[in-house]
């Protein structure tokens, strides 16, 4: 039983831990991308920077990453925000196999116990000659059938925290992947200077060269 009071207690406190660390991370998906594809879209490149940077999300560390590189080519972008977005994943799934080690140990725990339980009765049985009566076995049976209980009782609940975090990581996972394609696309355009240098944009009037022909001799 003891073992299992130490892992309900280390359950408690990592899903509380958890569940405080995605409530500051959090962050609606739509509306902060909506925010940030105005922003981009009309250059706005310092409030844009502004706006990422108020908020604590993986998502906002994702896109204040990939803003930062805008002087680089898509290809180093984009590789430069999936890896803050790797790193940002590691944050958010930190802790979490704990909950997955006691979720599948806690049932073996209690089983563990029940088993020893079992093994004393039968032993204190034989000690006492075999005079024991019907009602004395129920309670040493009964007495170690509850440290399985116990244990299921502990695993449940954990396991389905797992679950939930998990399948929350997985959304952001997704999401951050949705951002960076969008930040590829909103900053895609040729025509837009994102270095407040001028794209080279041929003047109007201005004629085409003459492509070069091949002028046989005679």
């Amino acid at each position: 039983m003891w073992p299992l009071l130490f892992c309900s207690i280390i359950s408690v406190a990592v899903t509380i831990e958890r569940l405080a660390y995605f409530a500051i991370k959090s962050t609606r998906y739509r509306e902060f991308q909506g925010r940030l594809e105005k922003l981009v879209k009309g250059q706005d490149l310092v409030q844009a920077d502004t706006f990422v940077s108020f908020h604590r999300s993986p998502l906002a560390r994702v896109a204040k990453t990939y803003l930062s590189q805008l002087a680089r080519p898509t290809a180093v972008r984009q590789e430069a925000a999936t890896r803050e977005a790797s790193v940002q994943l590691t944050h958010l799934e930190r802790r979490l196999p704990w909950l997955s080690i006691i979720g599948s140990l806690a049932p073996m725990i209690g089983l563990l116990g029940t088993v020893i339980g079992l093994v004393d009765a039968f032993q204190q049985i034989e000690l006492a000659g075999g005079q024991v009566q019907p009602s004395d076995l129920a309670a040493g049976i009964w007495k170690a059938l509850l440290t399985t209980v116990f244990g299921l009782i502990v695993a449940l609940p954990t396991l389905a925290v797992y679950h939930a975090f998990d399948s929350r990581v997985g959304s952001l996972a997704l999401q951050m992947q949705w951002l960076v394609a969008h930040l590829n696309e909103w900053t895609g355009d040729p025509e837009r200077d994102w270095l407040g240098i001028p794209a080279a944009v041929p003047a109007a009037g201005a004629s085409k060269p003459t492509p070069l022909t091949d002028v046989s001799e005679g």
